[in-house]
């Protein structure tokens, strides 16, 4: 339907509801999953680029790829279990989650350039506009809204 300036509304016939682009991921933790997780956020990239004419540069790609291997890498290091990886985009936006089977929530270290290691959710933080953990039934969820758009 389209709506004009004095509130009338015309079927068209055209107008569907657009749901963004949803993909998620199960590992188990063994070697090469970290890869595997890029891989799998590169190939949701290209399906979004096809199916949402998401005009997506080469600096978003690469923030996008380390905020994944970020978040995958803190599940695979500090969790006991399978960790998944949920991915939901569109032209504008793309939400991470990863899920793992830890409670503790992760800690967020301020900067510090004499710090050796810990900069995982620090990188994170300055690369999502948004970044949240929460304790779920099975662990807890860490997501971060990546922009599209700079």
């Amino acid at each position: 339907m389209t709506e004009h300036l004095d509130g009338a509304v015309i079927p068209t016939g055209f107008d569907v509801p657009v749901e963004p682009l949803r993909r998620a991921a199960h590992y188990t933790g063994e070697p090469g999953c970290i890869a595997a997780a890029r891989t799998f956020a590169a190939l949701f990239l290209e399906q979004l680029r096809k199916e949402w004419c998401a005009t997506i540069d080469d600096r978003a790609d690469g923030e996008l790829l380390l905020v994944v291997s970020e978040l995958v890498t803190n599940a695979d290091r500090h969790s006991n279990g399978p960790y998944i990886l949920e991915l939901e985009g569109t032209d504008t936006a793309i939400t991470v989650c990863v899920y793992d089977s830890s409670a503790a929530l992760p800690r967020h270290f301020p900067k510090d350039p004499q710090r050796v290691g810990r900069h995982g959710l620090e990188i994170v933080h300055a690369l999502a506009s948004e970044v949240t953990a929460e304790r779920v039934p099975v662990g807890k969820r860490v997501r971060a809204l990546v922009s599209l758009a700079h």
